[in-house]
C-alpha cells in the first residue's frame, strides 16, 4: 500500500536515543540523560495543588472554545503585560496542543505548499520537519559564530536571490541546540526587514524567561511586527512538558483562518492544562521558575569550566535555554569519526546520554553535540567525570 511521501522525513534522533536510555534503565544501568529538554522538577507546586483540586471536585473537562478558555487567555495576556509591558488582544491568543500544535497550525495557516521558508542552522529539526511534511521548500542559513548562530539581513538576501523568493522566515531566541541570543536591536531589525519584504515572520518563544546574558533580555517578536507570528508554550519555564499546553500570538488577518484550522485539527487545547494553568501565573509560581533559571545558571556555569573535559574545542555562547552546543575536538572525531559514533559509545559505555548535532545541523552537524544541562548540577557533575573517564580510556 502507498505510504505518503511527506511522511518519509528523517526522525528526530534524540526521541531514539531516550528509546535506549528507557531500555538500559529498565535493565537496571544507571543512566544520566543529557539529551533532552525537559527541566527537572515538573510544574510549579501551585500549579499541581490546583490540578489534584480541579479532579478532586470532578471539575467539567469537556470541549473548551477552539481558541481557548477565556480565563487561561486573560491571564496570558496579563503576563504578557506584566514580562513585556504589552498586552496582546484577546481574539489573537489561541491555546494550542503545545508549542508542536501551535507550529503545524501557524504553518498551515501562513503557508502553502511550495512556499519557500528559511531556517538558521544549527536549528531546532521539528521546523524542517513540518514543513516539508506540508509541501513547503525549506532553506537552510548556515550560520556560526561569526553570526552567533541566528540569521542576519545578509544571509537572507542571499537566500532569496539564490532562490528567486522568500516567504517566511522562523527564528528562536533563546536557539535551540546553541542557546544563543539576538539582541534587541537585531530582532527589530529582522523583524522589520521581514514585514517591510512581504516575508511572514515566525517567533518561537519557548525559552523565554531562560536567559543568563542581562545585554540580552529576552524580547518579544510582537514589539516589532504587527505581522509576526509568536509560539509559545509553558514546558520550559515553568517545567510542564509533558501538560502539552502552548499558546500562539496572532496577527490580525491570521485569527480566522487558525480558528478554523484548530476546531478541525485538535478541537481545542487539554482542558485540564487550561484551567490548572492558571495557578502559573501566581508570585509563588513566578518565584519557583526564576530559582528554577537560576539553577541553570549554575550548572551552566559548571559546563562552561568543563568545556576541555568534555573533549569539546569550541561551544555557541549559551545566553539562554539550557543547552551547550560544541564542536568535539579533532582528536575526539579521529578515534569515533563522528559526534554519532562518539555519542553511541559514550552512551553503552560510560552510561551518559547526549544528542549528536546532526539533528541541528545537515552541514557540519556530525562534528558537533548538544548537552542539556536542565538535569541538574548533580546530574550534570556525575555526568563529566563519566565523559572525562571515557575520554581518557580512549584517548590516553
Amino acid at each position: 500500500m502507498k505510504v505518503a511521501t511527506r511522511a518519509q522525513i528523517p526522525g528526530f534522533e534524540v526521541m531514539s536515543i531516550v528509546d535506549k536510555v528507557t531500555a538500559m534503565r529498565a535493565e537496571g544501568q544507571d543512566v544520566i540523560s543529557l539529551c533532552v529538554g525537559e527541566p527537572g522538577g515538573g510544574a510549579p507546586h501551585a500549579v499541581n495543588e490546583l490540578a489534584a483540586r480541579l479532579h478532586a471536585e470532578q471539575s467539567e473537562f469537556g470541549y473548551t472554545p477552539t481558541r481557548g478558555l477565556t480565563s487561561t487567555r486573560l491571564a496570558l495576556a496579563g503576563h504578557y503585560q506584566h514580562r513585556y509591558g504589552l498586552r496582546p488582544q484577546l481574539e489573537n491568543i489561541v491555546m494550542t496542543t503545545g508549542s508542536s500544535g501551535a507550529f503545524q497550525l501557524a504553518f498551515l495557516a501562513a503557508f502553502d505548499a511550495g512556499d519557500v521558508v528559511a531556517l538558521a542552522r544549527p536549528g531546532y529539526p521539528a521546523y524542517a520537519n513540518i514543513l516539508s511534511a506540508l509541501g513547503l521548500k525549506v532553506i537552510d542559513l548556515p550560520t556560526g559564530a561569526a553570526e552567533r548562530y541566528q540569521p542576519t539581513i545578509e544571509l537572507l538576501e542571499a537566500a532569496r536571490t539564490a532562490h528567486g523568493r522568500l516567504d517566511g522566515l522562523v527564528i528562536a531566541s533563546p536557539n535551540n541546540p546553541t542557546g544563543t541570543m539576538l539582541s534587541e536591536a537585531e530582532l527589530e531589525t529582522l523583524a522589520s526587514w521581514c514585514h517591510t519584504n512581504g516575508v511572514r515572520l515566525i517567533s518561537d518563544e519557548i525559552y523565554h524567561g531562560i536567559e543568563f546574558d542581562p545585554t540580552r533580555a529576552s524580547m518579544t517578536a510582537l514589539k516589532y511586527s504587527s505581522s509576526a507570528i509568536v509560539v509559545s508554550s509553558f514546558s520550559k519555564y515553568w517545567g510542564m512538558t509533558g501538560w502539552r499546553l502552548g499558546w500562539l500570538l496572532l496577527p490580525d488577518d491570521l485569527v480566522d483562518a487558525v480558528d478554523a484550522l484548530a476546531s478541525s485539527l485538535a478541537l481545542c487545547a487539554p482542558a485540564p492544562a487550561q484551567q490548572a494553568v492558571l495557578a502559573a501565573f501566581e508570585e509563588s509560581s513566578y518565584a519557583e521558575a526564576k530559582a528554577r533559571v537560576a539553577e541553570f545558571a549554575r550548572t551552566r556555569a559548571l559546563v562552561l569550566d568543563s568545556v576541555e573535559q568534555l573533549g569539546l574545542s569550541e561551544v555557541a555562547p549559551a545566553d539562554g535555554a539550557f543547552y551547550l552546543y560544541g564542536r568535539l575536538n579533532d582528536r575526539v572525531l579521529a578515534r569515533f569519526d563522528s559526534a554519532h559514533g562518539f555519542c553511541t559509545q559514550l552512551l553503552g559505555e560510560a552510561q551518559v546520554a547526549l544528542t549528536p548535532g546532526g539533528d541541528f545541523d545537515p552541514f557540519t552537524g556530525e562534528q558537533y553535540i548538544r548537552l542539556s544541562f536542565a538535569a541538574g548540577y548533580g546530574q550534570v557533575q556525575r555526568a563529566i567525570g563519566r565523559v572525562q573517564e571515557f575520554l581518557s580510556r580512549h584517548l590516553g
